[in-house]
């Protein structure tokens, strides 16, 4: 039992030497700040609207972002520009199985595998989660003051979803609703 005890005092002593020496650390994402606007695109049009973090971190060297993750609540999915039936159909649609399958996945992730770039300018690289599929993505991302933004383009037909994609079926014409969609993030720490 002695020995546990020094191993833990021992553990704990390291971690604190390691981030006084390193000056890093983390910063939660104020989710209820933050902000996610989707914007989608089909031949004949587009459709936008929120989706919402359930959880966040940003972690910093100094004041320098060396890495993060994120949980996206997928059952969040919310259509602004539509009204009434029109609006509750498309958020029904995309939370189906067709889509986004949020009953069985009802979350989504993202973890920062690398940055590079200084003063508030990264070029960020990580893993994206969705449907339980992991794809590489890679943006831009400012940080300035407790503010991150940042542009992804998402190829949703690397994470299985595939409702009237023209990379799965053939002749949708003017039903083809195309593979990448905008994701415009805005987080507050």
């Amino acid at each position: 039992m002695n020995k546990n005890i020094l191993k833990s005092a021992f553990v704990a002593v390291l971690a604190v030497t390691f981030f006084s020496f390193t000056n890093m650390f983390v910063k939660e994402v104020n989710v209820k700040d933050s902000k996610i606007v989707w914007k989608g695109y089909k031949v004949t049009g587009d459709h936008e609207g929120t989706i919402g973090l359930k959880s966040g971190t940003l972690v910093f060297e100094g004041d320098k972002l060396t890495g993060g993750n994120f949980t996206i609540d997928m059952s969040s999915i919310n259509v602004t520009d539509l009204e009434g039936d029109s609006k509750g159909k498309l958020e029904g649609h995309l939370k189906s199985d067709d889509f986004f399958g949020v009953t069985t996945y009802p979350t989504a992730n993202f973890v920062i595998t690398g940055v590079k770039g200084t003063a508030g300018k990264y070029i960020v690289t990580g893993d994206l989660t969705i449907k339980n599929k992991t794809n590489p993505l890679t943006f831009n991302m400012t940080v300035k003051g407790n503010e991150a933004n940042a542009t992804l383009k998402v190829d949703r037909s690397k994470f299985d979803v595939r409702y009237g994609s023209p990379s799965f079926f053939n002749n949708l014409q003017d039903k083809a609703i195309y593979d990448e969609f905008d994701l415009n993030v805005t987080l507050m720490f």
